[in-house]
């Protein structure tokens, strides 16, 4: 039997570490249940959750090159697909952005529109940097000339 990804197999309990469960499948060969692909919730002590020699059934999530198979008991289990919850239709309100109260825009901007707001912004900002600091240049005593 070929051990394919996606595949669900029943297997045996061989082994329990720290860090997960080894787990005999048909054919032989051995794979490893991660701590965190046992169950839903935080698992602390594997030990909690799995015995040397129990059957579980577990879903094939990964199978290396060098032979190492991944394991999930977790996503073995059948669960009803979750129903999109209805989106409520209530209106939106929109919330000044935060900065200087006075520079409030309504979000339906373009690109072309924020684009040359960013430019204009940027061109005043620079502009006035310009103003003070050229003033602030000359280093020490007079002008060599």
């Amino acid at each position: 039997m070929s051990i394919e990804v996606g595949s669900k197999l029943q297997g045996k309990v061989t082994g329990i570490t720290k860090f997960g469960a080894f787990v005999e499948l048909p054919g032989g060969s051995t794979g490893l249940v991660h701590i965190s692909e046992v169950a839903d919730s935080y698992v602390k002590d594997i030990n909690d959750h799995l015995k040397v020699g129990d059957e579980v059934e577990v879903k094939v999530i990964n199978v290396e090159n060098d032979g190492k198979i991944g394991l999930s008991i977790k996503k073995a289990i059948d669960r009803p697909e979750r129903p999109e919850r209805p989106r409520q239709d209530r209106p939106r309100q929109d919330r000044p952005q935060r900065g200087r109260s006075n520079d409030f825009r309504p979000r339906t901007e373009n690109f072309e529109q924020k684009m040359s707001r960013f430019l204009k912004d940027s061109e005043d900002r620079l502009s006035s940097l310009k103003r003070n600091t050229e003033s602030k240049r000359g280093g020490r005593g007079a002008r060599r000339g």
